[in-house]
């Protein structure tokens, strides 16, 4: 990288979930080894570096905050900052940042804006009809064939899509978001888009402007029970390669959807620096975008780091600095798996405080916190739904899941609970039988 700004000394990550705390640990192993904080963590976190409580959409206090430690790079984590515009206010006060600018951040923020970038650069993808009133989009749903997915335009957690099998699920789910508020102004607006049909799988694309290098592939698994059945949550584990993308269906995934995305967004005039994650449907007829997201995948980012060689802080800091073309990602060829142990009731109800004792881990498995903290008694408790992510990492990925769910076992925690299929697709491709459940 000749010629490139020398690494950061002081890195400041913001968020406080399972992303974050994977984040945090990549970029506290960086050979540069740079003093790494977060804001505002969690409990998991704060035992490994400097947190500070200031709030993740608090812009103005994040940008006080790194000023005064004098951070040099700030990773974002969440989109919510994002779409607020963090990183145009960091960047105003001369601080490079890794993330995009609100106008990036829009790709995420509003559905109906990525779909129409993607029908206008014949980038392929669901078609889909827009509406911001109920009565025309009860009137289009009587009419059209099922199933069908109505998704909320705006930031809904990653719980506004609705994959409606009739008539009256579609219709119940647009008076949710159109009528009573469901996601709030996220709802405002909907998507009635076709229904496609397939494998979903994640790509992660490290962008600075024309530029990028794909991270590994992901599969996520975002319904709450196993077997892919009930409500759509944050993500219940993920597992790196999905090898259902063959390496010829990867260069094609590269040359119709990942090229043509990132010159689309720089022709819209966006100065894209950060995660562009696009999620997938690979149907009968090729691959088919579903999604953008503009930051790094939940829990994808817990599978897909622990297998990077290359130095995550190194990567960043060129696709900031705009030198992301002079680096090359090497990756470890052993599979990743992340299961996530939530509060039961998740997404829903769930109870917050119930105590979590963690067991003796062996090795190549790690705990990632997502949402903990600790009791005036100084225990570790839950704090959120999505309290933890086990992360194991072995030479077939039937090794790293038999580990990770070893570890969720021994997990004492009253109001557990977790998918137990997380990677059975590929575990069934593997060995050629049926799964239904690994632990």
């Amino acid at each position: 990288m000749s010629g490139a700004a020398p690494l950061p000394r002081s890195v400041l990550v913001v968020g406080g979930g399972g992303r974050e705390h994977a984040l945090v640990r990549a970029l506290a192993a960086s050979p540069a080894r740079p003093r790494v904080l977060c804001a505002p963590g969690n409990a998991g976190i704060e035992a490994e570096v400097r947190c500070h409580a200031v709030a993740a959409d608090d812009i103005d206090g994040l940008v006080r905050l790194a000023r005064a430690e004098s951070v040099e790079f700030v990773v974002v984590g969440p989109e919510l900052p994002l779409v607020l515009g963090l990183a145009d206010r960091l960047g105003e006060a001369g601080i490079p940042v890794y993330g995009p600018k609100a106008d990036g951040a829009q790709l995420e923020a509003s559905k109906l804006a990525t779909k129409k970038l993607l029908l206008r650069h014949g980038i392929p993808t669901a078609a889909a009809v827009a509406f911001d009133s109920l009565d025309p989009a009860l009137a289009h749903l009587r009419s059209r064939a099922y199933p069908a997915v109505v998704k909320a335009d705006g930031l809904a957690a990653g719980k506004g899509v609705v994959v409606a099998a009739t008539a009256t699920e579609a219709e119940a789910a647009a008076r949710e978001m159109l009528e009573a508020g469901k996601f709030g102004s996220g709802g405002r607006h909907i998507l009635v888009e076709d229904c496609l049909f397939g494998e979903e799988t994640s790509l992660l694309v490290v962008v600075s402007g024309r530029d990028y290098a794909m991270l590994p592939t992901a599969q996520d698994h975002k319904r709450i029970g196993d077997g892919d059945t009930g409500p759509n949550t944050g993500g219940m584990g993920a597992y790196s390669p999905a090898d259902v993308v063959t390496p010829s269906l990867l260069e094609r995934i590269e040359r119709e959807i990942v090229r043509p995305s990132v010159d689309a967004i720089a022709a819209a005039g966006i100065d894209f620096r950060g995660t562009l994650f696009i999620g997938l449907m690979l149907t009968s007829d090729g691959p088919k975008v579903l999604e953008y997201n503009t930051r790094f995948g939940d829990p994808e980012t817990q599978a897909i780091l622990p297998r990077l060689r290359s130095d995550l802080l190194r990567v960043l800091w060129a696709a900031a600095q705009g030198t992301l073309s002079s680096v090359r990602l090497e990756v470890n060829d052993d599979p990743a798996i992340c299961v996530v142990v939530a509060a039961r009731g998740y997404p829903d109800l769930f109870a917050r405080g119930d105590p979590i004792e963690l067991p003796p881990l062996p090795p190549d498995v790690s705990v990632i916190h997502a949402a903990t903290a600790r009791n005036q008694a100084g225990q570790l408790v839950t704090a959120g739904g999505r309290v933890l992510g086990v992360v194991a990492l072995a030479p077939t990925l039937a090794q790293a899941a038999a580990k990770a769910y070893r570890v969720c076992s021994e997990i004492g925690c009253a109001s557990k609970y977790y998918r137990h299929d997380i990677g059975a697709r590929q575990l069934a491709r593997d060995s050629g039988r049926s799964w239904t459940t690994i632990a």
